[in-house]
């Protein structure tokens, strides 16, 4: 296998989690910071391993080297399970963090508390051109809070407050948060898995 490994990710934040997760595998990792001139495929999978694959498999071929790549997104009950896959774009093409989360609550001001359920799901890819791919995966249940809470993370990291938590991800230490969070469980055990193939 090839010693090098990107992550497939332009988001830097989503980028710089992953590294540390995957920190201390025999692979170089890269990021798409080291080849700024790749431009972003467009995500038209039905489904978060769809787009985690197709991901991995775009940037992987465009570059012949391994690729590691996640969709991931959060499903809120009282939404039929949206925003999914449509997460980072919930707000429009142009949206941000913030216009997405003011979307969110917007969306549940009429929701009790007890009827805010969600859950993170995250896809995890890997992609070797002309070899093998390999999907894992995770998710992470938990309630939408009233308003944001905390500094840390990214996405709608304020406003999920994971179940036997009283706190958001956003509120946490990214150790504390990669132990229970949808992508730190989907890549534990891609970490797992890559390991095993090292």
């Amino acid at each position: 296998m090839s010693s090098t490994l990107l992550i497939g990710s332009a988001n830097a934040d989503k980028a710089r989690e992953l590294a540390a997760i995957l920190e201390g595998l025999p692979w170089e990792i890269k990021s798409l910071r080291d080849f700024p001139e790749t431009a972003a495929p467009e995500e038209t999978g039905a489904t978060f391993a769809e787009n985690a694959l197709l991901k991995a498999r775009y940037y992987g071929d465009a570059l012949q080297i391994a690729c590691i790549a996640d969709d991931s997104g959060l499903m809120v009950d009282a939404l039929d399970g949206a925003p999914g896959v449509f997460s980072a774009r919930y707000a429009g093409a142009d949206g941000n963090d913030r216009a997405n989360n003011e979307k969110l609550l917007e969306a549940l001001q009429e929701t009790p508390w007890h009827e805010r359920t969600a859950r993170f799901v995250c896809a995890a890819a890997f992609y070797q051109p002309g070899g093998k791919t390999h999907i894992e995966t995770g998710d992470t249940l938990g309630h939408i809070a009233i308003s944001p809470f905390g500094d840390n993370g990214f996405g709608y990291d304020p406003l999920f407050v994971p179940d036997g938590f009283e706190k958001t991800f956003a509120e946490m230490e990214a150790s504390e948060k990669h132990a229970i969070s949808h992508r730190g469980r989907a890549f534990a055990k891609m970490r797992a898995w890559l390991e095993s193939q090292a």
